[in-house]
């Protein structure tokens, strides 16, 4: 059986390439652009069969140049919500997609790709469903008519299709392997070096009619992420577009709490409440970004109807469950490297 992961080197690409290595799968063709060469560290301990930069990539696959392919994972786009280059994000995002899509039909390989809860922007409702999809910038819009164009092709629930084709709507996502990522990093990892560094923790204030860190997101950890694409592989069957979040908003300061306990707990010290960390001055809260206003979700929580309802019924850890794997595996590998 052969793979293909493309966005290998990036933060959701190699975790996926751990999971398929966990299951004993290594016939893996890893696609990306490793411009960025120390984005290698997300490969560095995994097996793969092949790496094909993203350049070459794409045109050769459309000619069956790598023969047989059971299924791409496509997680290779350009992640920074704050990226202005519209035609740079579309090119890469989107036309780039259109082919690949039209590829895998025509050889009949499965497609499993990374869609973003950025296509819902400025809603208040999280479903996939045209009327609640409004992107805030040109990612989620890259996003989003990738998304509409497989719907005029495949129908709106991808039934269309006799190759599966399944999209995925990430949320927030957090977790190991995302250090390569810069500001477009997790909160929890920002936090993670702000503690070691400070003591302390940053969360923004008050913005959007939310008090001070209590913008709520729908975080999910990597684990989870894995897990849901890996049962959508173990279900060839299933197609359709799938918001990929827990179902449950929970606020920033929930991550801020959990980032900070852990590592509290791993010095020796007793858990705080959040009154407490914030008096103490360990949660420190600075003012919204101008750049930001108008351009930030303050409230997601992904409708998990569409997911149930095809039988994918994973079980996601929440913040203060999840976090705390994440710090220690942090932890460990700064051990490690030690």
């Amino acid at each position: 059986m052969k793979i293909v992961v493309t966005g290998a080197a990036g933060f959701i690409g190699a975790n996926l390439i751990k999971g398929l290595n966990a299951r004993g799968i290594d016939n893996i063709i890893a696609v990306d652009d490793l411009t960025d060469g120390d984005k290698f560290r997300n490969l560095a301990d995994l097996q793969i069969a092949d790496y094909i930069d993203a350049d070459d990539f794409y045109e050769l696959f459309a000619e069956s140049a790598f023969g047989n392919v059971e299924a791409v994972f496509h997680e290779g786009a350009c992640s920074d919500t704050m990226e202005p280059d519209g035609k740079y994000m579309m090119d890469n995002n989107y036309a780039l997609s259109c082919d690949l899509f039209a590829a895998c039909q025509e050889q009949r390989t499965r497609l499993l790709y990374a869609s973003s809860a950025a296509t819902y922007g400025g809603s208040s409702t999280f479903r996939e469903s045209p009327e609640f999809e409004k992107p805030l910038n040109v990612y989620g819009y890259s996003k989003l008519l990738f998304d509409q164009r497989l719907r005029r092709e495949l129908g709106a629930d991808f039934s269309g299709t006799a190759t599966q084709v399944a999209g995925f709507r990430y949320f927030n996502v957090y977790g190991p392997r995302e250090q390569h990522k810069g500001r477009m990093a997790s909160v929890a990892f920002h936090q993670f070096n702000q503690f070691r560094a400070e003591g302390k923790v940053k969360l923004f204030g008050e913005y959007g009619g939310y008090g001070r860190g209590g913008q709520m997101r729908d975080f999910v950890f990597i684990d989870d992420v894995v897990a849901v694409n890996l049962w959508f592989f173990d279900n060839p069957g299933k197609s359709g577009l799938f918001n990929l979040g827990t179902g449950r908003a929970q606020p920033f300061n929930d991550v801020a709490l959990a980032v900070v306990n852990t590592l509290r707990q791993q010095q020796g010290d007793a858990p705080l409440t959040l009154e407490e960390a914030a008096h103490g001055s360990l949660i420190d809260y600075i003012d919204f970004p101008p750049a930001l206003v108008g351009k930030y979700q303050s409230y997601t929580q992904a409708d998990l109807t569409t997911l149930r309802s095809a039988g994918c019924q994973h079980a996601f850890a929440d913040v203060q469950t999840g976090v705390a794997a994440y710090m220690r595996a942090l932890t460990e590998g700064e051990a490690a490297k030690a």
